[in-house]
């Protein structure tokens, strides 16, 4: 099977998929960055497709980069300005032609993340 990458973002704070938040991603080479593809969460807090298909995948350095402030913003959460969590990278390594599966797990004060299936 040909790798993938997915993700999944859970607003915590509220029990339930975060819809409508920004996500983009980079691949990783040396000190640059390069952008490889940006998607909006859905309904189910999940991209439509894979954010990273098998027809474009490859192994090596990677960040997510999800843009919570925004979201937060919309959803009424509380926190002053400027946000504690504003924009959350996550930088990861994918060594293996697999899926990988980086969810996120978000409030407006903390996230966590994971390798998921």
């Amino acid at each position: 099977m040909a790798g993938y990458l997915t993700t999944h973002v859970l607003d915590t704070a509220l029990g339930c998929p975060a819809a409508g938040l920004t996500i983009e991603l980079y691949r990783i080479e040396g000190e640059a960055r390069h952008a490889i593809a940006r998607a909006v969460t859905n309904a189910d807090g999940r991209t439509d497709q894979p954010i990273l298909g098998q027809a474009d995948f490859a192994t090596g350095t990677y960040e997510l980069v999800f843009h919570a402030g925004a979201y937060l913003d919309r959803t009424g959460a509380p926190g002053g300005k400027p946000r504690f969590l504003d924009v959350v990278p996550i930088r990861f390594g994918m060594a293996e032609d697999d899926h990988y599966h980086v969810p996120l797990l978000l409030s407006p004060f903390g996230f966590s993340t994971y390798r998921g299936s």
